[in-house]
C-alpha cells in the first residue's frame, strides 16, 4: 500500500488517512462498496458508499499513474537518457498530464520535419539562433551551413530547418504546454459549422451550423452534441483561444532580444504554435472536454437510474398485464403473486366491432374472476389510453387498481437470452407483457434483467466512453439492489448476480441448487452451494433475504456475524430473538454500550437496533396508484394552458421529459421547471416523480409537447379547454455563448432520451 497515496487521497476527500487505509485494505482483500459501507463502519469511520467508491477511484487512478510512470523511467534507462534530474521530475508528477509534459521531449518520435534538419547538420544553428546574440547576423551564419548535395540548397533553406528544431523544441517545453493548456482552458471558444454542401443532410444539428461557445463554460449535452455531428461528417468542430493572447503569452518564455536573431526565434515560436504546439493541445482539450462532457453525462444517467431502479413497487399482488395494441390487439398475461405466468391470451377491446369488445370485455372479466387478480397493468405504448379507458369502463371494484407501466425496454427484453430461458415456448409479444406486470410489482427485480443502456433514461449514452458508463452503472444497480435487499428463495439468476460477493456464477449456483434442493431454509444454507466460500458468503449473506426462515433474523439486514451479539441482547432482557423484535419497551431497555467489542462498535450497534424494529424494511417509497387526466389521451387533445398530471421520465442537463399520457412525452425545459433560477434539473424532478405541468406549447406536426412547472401564470396561455395560439418560444440572444438559433424545442428533443 503506498502510504503517499493514502494521504493524497484523504487530502483530497478531506478524510482521516486511517479511513482511506482501512477502505484500502478492505478493497485489497475483495470486499465491495455496499458491503464496506453497511458492514464496516467502525473501520472506515462510517465513510458512505459517495466516499468509499471516490476512494476506490483515485487508488486505481494514482496505480495508473505510478504504472506510466515505470513504463517512463523503463524507456528513458534503456535509452541512456535518464539523469538524476530527469528521474527527481518524473517522480515528483501528480498527474499524467505533467508526466506526459516532462516525457514530451525524451518521446521517441517518427521522422519530423525537425529531425531531418538535425540529420542535415543544423542543430548548431538552431542553438546560435537560440542564443539570440545581438550581433549575430543569422544569414551569415546561416551560409556556412548551405550544402545542396545534402539537401541544404541556400541561406533560407538553412534557416528554415533551424526554425524546424527550434519549433519543436518549443512544442516540447513542459512551462510552454502548462502556460498554453490554462489558456485554452479559461479562453478557447467552441465553435462549429455545417460541412460543405451538408445542410440539408444535418438538419437536426441546425442550432451547431454557426457556434461559438467558451470551453470552459459549454455544458455536456452541448459537447456531445458537436462530437456526434462531427462523428457524422455533418459538423466541423474547433477548440482554439484568439491566437494574440497566445503569442503573447508563449513568446516572451522563447524570445528574450531584439536582434534578427531574435525575429528568427519569434518566427519559430508562431510556427510551432501553428504547426505543432496549437494541435497538440486541440488535441488534448478535445480528449479533456470530452471526458468531462462523459462525466457529466455518465453522472445525469447514473441519478436517473437510480431513482428508476428504487421506484416504489405495488409489491406481491396477482396481476393482469397488458401490453397494449389496436390491429394486432392487446396481448394480456396473468400471474401471481412470485410473477409466475399462469395464463397468456390476446384481446381486441379497441376494435371497431362491437362484438369483438364485447367478447373482450367478457374474457378480461373471466380471468380476473378466475385468477383472483388484485391489480391490472397496461403499458403506456401505442393504445395505451384507449386499452386504460376500456378497462376502467368496466366499473371494476376500487379494490383492484389499474396502473400505467413505463414499458421502455420491454422490447429489448423480450427479444434477449433471459427471456427465452425464461419462456421458452412463448413468444415476444408474451414475454414483453409478463415484462410489465412484474414492473409494476417489483421494477428493481425486473430492470436489472435489463441492460441499464436500453432503459433510456440518460442522454448520449451511446457517445460517452462505454467502460466508464458500465462501471458507473454496474455500481448503481448493485447500490440499488443490495440497498433493497434481495428474497433469495425467490430472487432471479439475474438479481442474484448484483448481490455484493456473488456475480453471474454463484448466482446461477445458487438458483442450480435452490432448484434441486428446494427453497433455503436458513442463511447458513448458502454454505451449501458449489463455490460459494466463506468469503462470498460474508460479502453476500447480509443482502439476502429469507421469509420465516430458522433464525428470525433471516429475514433482516441484520449480518450473520452480528447474531451471537443479538442473541445476548436477548437473553439480557430475559426474551427470545422473534420478542425483541416484537417489542419497542424490550429493545429500550437494552444498553448499547454494554456490547462494543474491538470489532463492534456503536455504528453497527445502532444499525441492528434500527434493523430490529422494522426488520427487512424496503427503503422504497409506499406505492401511491397515479392516473392521468381523463378524457386528455392524444396529442390532438392538448391546449396551452391545460394544467395536468404527468410523470418524469428522463431528467437531462437541459430539463426534464414528462408523459402526460398522448403516448409522447412533453419537455419541460430548464428554464420552465421552477419560478427560481435552476442550474441542475435534477435540483427540482427526479425520474418517476408525480408532477403537475402546464402546456405552454403543441405542435402536432413534428410531434412535440412545451411543458411548464412555474407556478406563474404564463404570458398568452389560454385557460384550460380554450384555444390559443400559444406563447411564443424563448429567442436566445445571439452572441458568444449563446445559441444562434430560435428554435431550443428542436435542440432540446435532439438530445432527448431518443437521441
Amino acid at each position: 500500500m503506498n502510504e503517499a497515496h493514502i494521504f493524497k487521497i484523504a487530502g483530497e476527500l478531506k478524510v482521516q488517512p486511517r479511513q482511506v487505509t482501512a477502505t484500502a485494505k478492505l478493497f485489497a482483500e475483495g470486499a465491495t462498496v455496499p458491503f464496506i459501507a453497511r458492514y464496516r463502519k467502525e473501520a472506515t469511520g462510517s465513510l458512505d458508499e459517495v466516499a468509499i467508491t471516490s476512494i476506490r477511484e483515485r487508488l486505481l487512478s494514482l496505480a495508473e499513474l505510478d504504472q506510466r510512470r515505470e513504463a517512463i523511467l523503463k524507456s528513458l534507462t534503456e535509452r541512456n537518457l535518464l539523469t538524476d534530474e530527469l528521474k527527481s521530475a518524473v517522480a515528483a508528477a501528480e498527474t499524467l498530464t505533467v508526466l506526459e509534459d516532462v516525457f514530451q521531449p525524451y518521446r521517441p518520435k517518427r521522422r519530423t520535419r525537425a529531425t531531418i534538419a538535425k540529420e542535415l547538420g543544423l542543430e548548431p544553428l538552431a542553438d546560435l539562433l537560440f542564443s539570440q546574440q545581438s550581433t549575430a547576423n543569422p544569414e551569415t551564419e546561416a551560409h556556412a551551413y548551405v550544402n545542396a548535395e545534402k539537401g541544404v540548397a541556400d541561406v533560407a533553406a538553412a534557416l528554415a530547418g533551424a526554425r524546424d528544431i527550434l519549433a519543436e523544441r518549443v512544442s516540447d517545453d513542459a512551462q510552454a504546454r502548462a502556460k498554453l493548456r490554462e489558456l485554452f482552458w479559461s479562453k478557447a471558444a467552441v465553435k462549429s459549422k455545417v460541412a460543405f454542401e451538408k445542410e440539408e443532410a444535418a438538419a437536426k444539428f441546425k442550432d451547431y451550423f454557426n457556434w461559438s461557445e467558451p470551453l470552459a463554460k459549454i455544458p455536456s449535452h452541448r459537447m456531445l452534441a458537436i462530437r456526434r455531428g462531427e462523428g457524422e461528417g455533418l459538423l466541423i468542430m474547433r477548440i482554439q483561444p484568439p491566437e494574440e493572447e497566445v503569442l503573447a503569452l508563449i513568446e516572451p518564455l522563447f524570445v528574450s532580444g531584439k536582434g534578427a536573431a531574435a525575429e528568427q526565434v519569434r518566427l519559430a515560436v508562431q510556427e510551432s504554435y501553428k504547426r505543432l504546439l496549437g494541435q497538440a493541445m486541440e488535441v488534448e482539450m478535445r480528449v479533456e472536454s470530452k471526458k468531462r462532457a462523459d462525466t457529466e453525462a455518465i453522472r445525469v444517467f447514473s441519478e436517473n437510474l437510480r431513482e428508476l431502479l428504487l421506484s416504489s413497487s405495488l409489491g406481491r399482488k396477482n396481476v393482469l398485464a397488458i401490453d397494449p395494441g389496436f390491429r394486432t390487439g392487446c396481448k394480456v398475461v396473468c400471474l401471481d403473486r412470485q410473477g409466475k405466468l399462469l395464463h397468456n391470451d390476446v384481446i381486441y377491446p379497441t376494435a371497431a366491432s362491437p362484438g369483438e369488445a364485447r367478447e373482450a370485455a367478457e374474457a378480461l372479466l373471466g380471468m380476473i374472476r378466475k385468477f383472483q387478480i388484485e391489480a391490472i397493468a397496461i403499458g403506456n405504448g401505442t393504445a395505451s389510453r384507449e386499452t386504460e379507458a376500456f378497462v376502467k369502463a368496466l366499473k371494476l371494484p376500487s379494490s383492484i387498481p389499474v396502473v400505467m407501466v413505463n414499458e421502455s425496454g420491454a422490447s429489448i427484453y423480450s427479444a434477449s437470452e433471459v427471456a427465452r430461458e425464461e419462456f421458452p415456448n412463448h413468444d415476444l409479444t408474451v414475454r414483453g407483457a409478463v415484462s410489465i406486470g412484474r414492473r409494476l410489482m417489483d421494477p428493481l427485480a425486473e430492470l436489472v434483467k435489463l441492460d441499464p443502456k436500453s432503459i433510456g433514461v440518460g442522454q448520449y449514452q451511446h457517445d460517452v466512453d462505454q467502460l466508464a458508463l458500465k462501471r458507473t452503472l454496474d455500481d448503481v444497480v448493485m447500490s440499488c439492489v443490495n440497498g433493497v435487499g434481495v428474497k433469495l428463495n425467490t430472487a432471479s439468476k439475474q438479481l442474484l448476480a448484483y448481490v455484493s460477493g456473488l456475480g453471474p456464477a454463484l448466482a446461477e449456483n445458487i438458483v442450480a441448487y435452490r432448484n434441486e434442493h428446494g427453497p433455503f431454509q436458513s442463511r447458513a444454507g448458502l454454505k451449501e452451494v458449489p463455490r460459494l466460500g466463506p468469503k462470498a458468503f460474508e460479502q453476500a449473506a447480509g443482502f439476502l433475504r429469507i421469509r420465516d426462515g430458522a433464525h428470525p433474523l433471516d429475514a433482516s439486514a441484520v449480518h450473520p456475524e452480528s447474531y451471537p451479539i443479538v442473541d445476548r441482547m436477548a437473553r439480557d432482557v430475559s426474551c427470545s430473538v422473534l420478542d425483541l423484535m416484537r417489542d419497542a419497551g424490550r429493545r429500550q431497555k437494552i444498553q448499547l454500550p454494554k456490547y462494543v467489542t474491538t470489532d463492534v462498535g456503536l455504528p453497527t450497534l445502532n444499525d441492528i437496533l434500527v434493523e430490529l424494529a422494522k426488520p427487512g424494511r424496503d427503503p422504497r417509497q409506499q406505492f401511491e396508484v397515479f392516473a392521468f387526466q381523463a378524457g386528455v389521451e392524444k396529442m390532438e387533445d392538448l391546449k396551452p394552458g391545460m394544467k395536468l398530471p404527468g410523470i418524469v421520465t428522463n431528467v437531462t442537463a437541459f430539463g426534464a421529459f414528462v408523459d402526460i399520457g398522448v403516448h409522447q412525452d412533453g419537455l419541460v425545459h430548464v428554464s420552465q421547471l421552477s419560478d427560481r433560477f435552476v442550474k441542475d434539473p435534477a435540483e427540482v424532478v427526479k425520474v418517476q416523480q408525480k408532477v403537475m405541468v402546464t402546456v405552454t406549447e403543441v405542435d402536432l406536426p413534428r410531434k412535440r409537447i412545451a411543458l411548464s412547472m412555474k407556478a406563474a401564470p404564463i404570458p398568452g396561455a389560454a385557460a384550460p379547454g380554450k384555444t390559443s395560439s400559444g406563447p411564443s418560444r424563448p429567442q436566445a440572444r445571439v452572441q458568444q455563448g449563446k445559441p444562434q438559433a430560435t428554435d431550443w424545442f428542436t435542440e432540446a428533443l435532439n438530445r432527448s432520451k431518443k437521441a
